[in-house]
Order: structure tokens, then C-alpha cells, then sequence
């Protein structure tokens, strides 16, 4: 008589690269757990998935080594099962089949459905809004489309996500209410391109009619915008920055370059001078507004004369928040039929500049900011200091406020009142105000 195995299953869920994935993780954990199953996430299980990243090289070749260390331990027996999803499965899937046969089954970005089923649950249709979510519990993503129609030269990402998908404000309001009835405080918007919401659904940009539909959710006191494209911006979302408090005063709005000629290449659709324009724009409209913005450097015929011209353009633009990326040659992209001609080193050493050039700026900003008061949320107790942010910062990405803890006890996900009393180039530090 065979006897029943004494192992029970348990499915941990890694996950890889952005925002996004970690949404499409807590969605695929929550679809495990409403079918009775054992998850946990990036801790010891038995059965693994692996939602993978596959957008520049760096985070390809940090999903293949990851593949690789849990091939290893299924041949060593640690592990029984590994499933791998996600960008590179879905654009890779050929050839990681051939070079790592040992993984149990690949899918891609849309094969939730057939996931599950491998995983011997089922597609529960009615689950919306049903997630596990893996932030600390005052804050939470909230994805909001899909995919991407814009034509960047240089990007894969509607190679591994498809066509723009607008998820109906009905269904994102449930949603919000879910995450507010666990507690979270804060929602942040994501998307490929939040400038284009609801075109496909409504037949106009709705990201301002979403907002209000958001702020009227009860235990959300937050919302943060990620991810808009300059071209086509909905401007009347200014307005409802303005007249609602919950509308954090800030937004990541992904620039990528300044000089014409790569502008024009990079297929953005705009110029120097309407760009320059539309963020002169936010800053009127919006005087307390935090602009973070991404750019990319080494791209395929950037000149010193581009870059300089780049770096100009920081120093006059004074973004809030700024990160740099060098360009990553991604084949069946439009931009890999061009010569990929500036060398690694040239890349890193202007990422350098543009990143020096910013922390000068990010420091006088912050000396502006000793002896005012802000609202913060606070995240967490980091050693002798309770971490948190004011409403123009995003998590892992921005600016912290460190308060110390010796003087103050403060709590997770509440809010507090604080004075700031010294700053750096990238923190605060200040005294709650009682």
C-alpha cells in the first residue's frame, strides 16, 4: 500500500525587477491562497516560481542567475518543482527552454490561467482586488493598464506586455477598498504609461476621473502617481492635484533625454522645447509639486555635444528626483538596427556626471528644506532611527526622513508631524512636532 507522502506543498514566489511584477506576484499569491494553497513569498518552499524581469541586461542576466541557483537546488533536492514566468520567460521562452531544460515549465506574462493549473489551482475570475500584498502594509501598488502602444525605440516592454489594457475605474475603486479595509494608507499608481488610461476603455485619457473616483475611498490618504509619458499628458489631472490633499503633489514622469536628434530617434514624439514647456507647466499649475524623472545615456549616436546639452538641461530644470540608466542594446527593439557606438566606459562615465550634477541639486534643495514641516508616513525602525517620507517621496527611490528613535516612538503606517533640523544630499533628518 503506497503511503502519502509527508512533504506539504509550499509554493514561494520570487519575484524580480519593477513595481509591476510585484503587483502581478501578489496577484498570482492571492489566486493560490483563495484556492487553499501554501504561499509565501521569497522564503523556503518546496515548489518555486520565479517571476522573472527581462528588461536591460543587468536585470536579464540577474533572472537567469536565479533560474539557475533553483535549477541547482531542485538537482540537489531542496527543491521538488520550479516554474518560471514573467518578462524574459515571455520573451525568451525558446531559447530558455533549449539552455535550461531542467526548470518544470515556462510562461509568459498573460499565462496566469495555465500557471495555476500547473500549480493544480484554479483561475478564480471573481477574485478582484484579491491579493497578498508584499510592501509593508501602510502602502500598496495599484496597476492600473497594462502594456504599453507607445513606439520607443529602445524599449521591449510591448514585446513582454502587449497592447495598452486600461483595467475599468469600477473594478480599480474595489480594489483600493480591499487594500484600505488591510490597512494601506497609501496607494501608488503604476502603469507602463499612465498617460494614456482610459483611452482604450472611455475614448478619452481618464487618469483625472480615476483620482476622484480613488480619493473618495475611506483609509486612503494617499495617492501617488508613477510612470506618466510627457506626450499627451491630461493636464486637467493638475487641477485635481491642486484641490485634493490625498493627490500627493508629485509625479515620475520617465524623460529619458533632452536633445532633439535623440528625442527624434528614440521615437518619443516630442521636442527640447515642449518638453521644457510641459514641466514648466507642472511647476505653475502645481507649485509644490516633486518631479522624478529617468534618463538614458549612451544611447546609439549620442554625441558629446548631446550629452552636454543633456547635462545643461539638469542644472535648469532642477528636478526633485532624478535617476540615469545607459542604454541597453535589447534586440527586435527599433533602435537595435542602429550601432550601438558609445562605449561602456564613456556610459558609465556620463550616468556619473548627469548623477553628480544631480546630487548638488538634490542637496540645495534639501537645505531649502531645514526648519520647515511636514506630514510623513512612517515605514519602518532602521537601527536608532524610525524611517519615513513627506508626501514628495516615494519608497526605495527618494529622499528619507530620519527621526531618532531614542527620543520618539512613532509607529508603522501612522503619520506624524515633523520638523526637519539637518538634511544631505538624499536624507532628512528631523523631530516630531507633538
Amino acid at each position: 500500500m503506497r503511503t502519502k507522502t509527508l512533504k506539504k506543498n509550499k509554493i514561494n514566489v520570487v519575484t524580480l525587477g519593477c513595481s509591476k511584477n510585484i503587483y502581478d506576484s501578489e496577484v498570482l499569491m492571492g489566486q493560490l491562497k483563495a484556492n487553499g494553497k501554501d504561499v509565501v513569498h521569497e522564503q523556503e518552499g518546496n515548489i518555486v516560481v520565479i517571476n522573472t524581469c527581462g528588461f536591460i541586461d543587468n536585470a536579464k542576466e540577474q533572472s537567469v542567475e536565479t533560474i539557475l541557483e533553483y535549477v541547482q537546488k531542485k538537482e540537489e533536492g531542496d527543491v521538488d518543482k520550479v516554474f518560471v514566468t514573467g518578462c524574459l520567460s515571455e520573451r525568451y521562452k525558446p531559447d530558455l527552454e533549449k539552455e535550461i531544460p531542467n526548470v518544470d515549465q515556462y510562461f509568459g506574462t498573460t499565462q496566469l490561467p495555465q500557471l495555476l493549473k500547473a500549480l493544480e489551482a484554479d483561475y478564480k475570475h471573481e477574485l478582484i482586488g484579491e491579493r497578498l500584498t508584499t510592501t509593508p502594509k501602510n502602502y500598496a501598488y495599484l496597476k492600473i493598464a497594462e502594456g504599453c502602444d507607445r513606439p520607443c525605440s529602445f524599449c521591449a516592454i510591448p514585446l513582454m506586455r502587449g497592447k495598452h489594457k486600461s483595467t475599468p475605474i469600477e473594478d480599480l475603486v474595489t480594489e483600493a477598498k480591499k487594500l484600505a479595509a488591510d490597512g494601506v494608507k497609501e496607494l501608488i499608481l503604476i502603469a507602463q504609461d499612465l498617460t494614456y488610461y482610459g483611452l482604450d476603455l472611455y475614448k478619452k485619457r481618464n487618469l483625472a476621473k480615476l483620482l476622484q473616483e480613488l480619493v473618495t475611498v475611506e483609509g486612503i490618504e494617499w495617492i501617488r502617481l508613477h510612470y506618466a509619458f510627457p506626450t499627451g499628458f491630461p493636464t486637467d489631472v493638475l487641477d485635481v492635484m491642486n484641490k485634493e490633499p490625498k493627490v500627493c503633489n508629485y509625479l515620475d514622469i520617465p524623460l529619458q533625454h533632452i536633445a532633439d536628434d535623440i528625442l527624434k530617434s528614440m521615437r518619443r514624439g516630442t521636442t527640447k522645447e515642449k518638453t521644457t514647456k510641459l514641466i514648466k507647466e507642472f511647476r505653475s499649475s502645481v507649485p509644490e509639486m516633486a518631479i522624478r524623472t529617468t534618463l538614458i545615456v549612451g544611447y546609439p549616436g549620442e554625441t558629446e555635444t548631446h550629452f552636454e546639452t543633456l547635462k545643461e538641461w539638469v542644472r535648469e530644470m532642477r528636478f526633485e528626483r532624478l535617476g540615469c540608466f545607459t542604454y541597453s542594446h535589447e534586440e527586435n527593439t527599433h533602435a537595435f538596427n542602429l550601432e550601438d557606438d558609445v562605449p561602456e566606459e564613456i556610459k558609465m562615465q556620463r550616468a556619473n556626471e548627469i548623477m553628480e550634477i544631480q546630487s548638488q541639486i538634490s542637496w540645495e534643495l534639501n537645505q531649502e528644506k531645514i526648519g520647515k514641516t511636514y506630514r510623513c508616513m512612517i515605514d519602518r525602525k532602521e537601527g536608532n532611527h524610525f524611517v519615513g517620507r513627506t508626501e514628495h517621496d516615494s519608497p526605495d527611490v527618494d529622499n528619507e526622513v530620519l527621526i531618532d528613535a531614542e527620543k520618539f516612538y512613532l509607529k508603522q503606517g501612522e503619520f506624524a508631524t515633523v520638523k526637519i533640523l539637518d538634511a544631505t544630499d538624499f536624507d532628512l533628518y528631523g523631530e516630531v512636532i507633538q
